[in-house]
C-alpha cells in the first residue's frame, strides 16, 4: 500500500480525513465532503492549467474505495481486524529506495529487483506500479518513475518471492530515475 509524506500506511481513515474511531455519520460527512472536492468535473479545469500530467480522477476513486468499505459496517470490521497486521508489515520492513534496485528490461515490462538475505528477490514491475498510479519512461540510458499523484514521496512493502521477509521500498514519487546500467 502506498503512503505518503510522514504516515508510514496510508489508510482509508487517512484518505477521509477521520480518525479510526469516528462514527458512521463522521465518515459519511468527511466523505461528501471529499468526493465533491474532488470530482473529476470539478478538478478538470485546475488540472489541466496547473498539473496537466495528472490523472484527475485517481483521487475520486480513491474516496470512493474508502468510503465503499468504511461506509459498510460488515467490511469496516474486516478492515480494522487486518490494519494492525498492515501497520505491522510497514514497520517491520527494512528500507530500501528506488535506487538501491538492480533492472531487469524484458521489452514491454521492466523489472526492479532488491535482493534477499535468502538469495531470492523482492521485485515490482513497471504494470505493477502502474496500477498504483505511477508512470514509467525509459530512453538509451535512464528509465524514470513518475506519479500521477501529488504525492511528493511514496513507499510499497515488498514480500520476498521465497521467504517470509519484507522489504519497504521508498521512492521520490514526483520523479526518480535509474541509470540503466543496474543490471544484474
Amino acid at each position: 500500500m502506498l503512503s505518503g509524506d510522514t504516515s508510514i500506511l496510508k489508510t482509508h481513515y487517512d484518505i477521509l480525513g477521520v480518525k479510526e474511531d469516528a462514527c458512521l455519520k463522521e465518515i459519511r460527512t468527511s466523505y461528501r465532503s471529499a468526493i465533491l472536492n474532488s470530482h473529476p468535473d470539478k478538478m478538470q479545469k485546475a488540472a489541466e492549467t496547473s498539473y496537466p500530467e495528472h490523472g484527475t480522477g485517481d483521487r475520486f476513486l480513491e474516496i470512493q474505495r474508502a468510503w465503499e468499505l468504511l461506509g459498510n459496517i460488515q467490511s469496516r470490521g474486516v478492515y480494522d481486524t487486518k490494519l494492525p497486521a498492515l501497520r505491522q508489515d510497514a514497520i517491520g520492513a527494512e528500507d530500501v529506495t528506488f535506487e538501491d534496485l538492480t533492472v531487469e528490461d524484458a521489452g514491454d515490462v521492466v523489472e526492479f529487483l532488491y535482493q534477499c538475505r535468502c538469495s531470492d528477490y523482492y521485485s515490482i514491475d513497471s504494470l505493477e506500479l502502474g496500477e498504483m498510479g505511477f508512470v514509467s519512461s525509459r530512453d538509451m540510458s535512464t528509465i524514470s518513475l513518475q506519479s500521477r499523484n501529488a504525492l511528493p514521496t511514496a513507499s510499497v512493502v515488498l514480500p520476498c518471492g521465497s521467504c517470509s521477509l519484507k522489504v519497504r521500498l521508498f521512492f521520490n514519487a514526483a520523479k526518480t530515475t535509474l541509470q540503466r546500467d543496474h543490471h544484474l
